[in-house]
């Protein structure tokens, strides 16, 4: 009895121990979200008020219209193939750089290769470099020495790159979680890596998987400095450009257009956040951000 009435208050003590961190951490995260609440419902309620009421400093306008999403639209003529233009060329970009980060992963933890762990180190370094500003020049009379100079498509393999670095570490720890017993196993029944890779380990790094599908999507989805570099027609650019020149090169706009076009740019990245933020958190969990 006097040892379950000690072990009952040693429980009680620590309880009372983390206590104040916990509500200190509940706190953090409380503000955290305040932060970015805040914002964003600033945004949406200015793009849905009248364009009177968006210039005055109340919190509650007196009247509420949805006529801005309309107008932006059929204010700039390219406005939905602009938008197209980023849904292709983002889509091909995750694609790509998602399969080559399941190779570069898979390779490099369940491969023996020769120089792997150089090829580590070199990745590593170049997330400590601000790569995009650095080889915009050689990305940029590469492209002119293709011929993909002012071509929607001509933007994919230099998406693909921007992330590239980051996605192959992140699959490789994930890989890295599964036990190479597995691997060894499946050698053993007379299955090749591809077999190995695709029936095998693919169902286990599925997690992992929408961790880079959600870095690649929002770093392709908002790119600016390439499109407007290696685009000039108008009509072939991507959402991000027209959405900078909307405030500045397309005429007169009010507060409550710009705000419509903003919620329509961050509108994909939040839908594609919320459907699969379980698996997100998951292979996040499951050590997907450790190097």
């Amino acid at each position: 009895m006097a040892k379950s009435m000690t072990l009952e208050n040693q429980l009680l003590g620590e309880r009372r121990k983390t206590r104040p961190t916990r509500v200190l951490m509940h706190a953090l995260i409380i503000m955290f979200c305040i932060l970015v609440i805040l914002p964003l419902s600033w945004v949406i309620g200015l793009s849905i008020r009248d364009i009177p009421s968006s210039y005055t400093g109340q919190l509650w306008p007196d009247s509420f219209t949805f006529e801005h999403y309309p107008y932006v639209i059929t204010k700039i003529p390219t406005m939905v193939q602009n938008i197209l233009n980023s849904v292709m060329v983002t889509v091909a970009a995750v694609f790509l750089a998602t399969m080559c980060a399941i190779l570069g992963g898979y390779a490099l933890v369940h491969l023996r290769l020769p120089g792997r762990i150089a090829v580590i180190a070199f990745l590593t370094g170049t997330l400590f470099f601000p790569a995009r500003l650095l080889s915009l020049i050689g990305i940029y009379h590469i492209q002119r020495a293709l011929g993909l100079m002012n071509t929607t498509p001509g933007l994919i393999l230099p998406y693909v790159t921007l992330n590239l670095a980051l996605s192959v570490l992140t699959m490789r720890s994930v890989f890295e979680q599964i036990s190479t017993e597995i691997v060894e196993a499946a050698k053993m029944d007379g299955a090749n890596s591809w077999y190995t890779l695709w029936n095998i380990m693919f169902p286990l790094v599925k997690n992992g998987l929408v961790v880079v599908i959600m870095i690649n999507f929002v770093t392709c989805w908002g790119e600016y400095l390439l499109a407007l570099t290696l685009i000039d027609d108008q009509a072939k650019r991507t959402f991000p450009v027209v959405l900078a020149q909307a405030n500045s090169g397309q005429g007169q706009w009010a507060w409550s257009r710009v705000a419509a076009m903003y919620i329509i740019a961050i509108a994909p990245g939040i839908i594609g956040f919320a459907a699969s933020q379980r698996w997100y958190m998951k292979g996040l969990t499951e050590g997907a951000i450790k190097m």
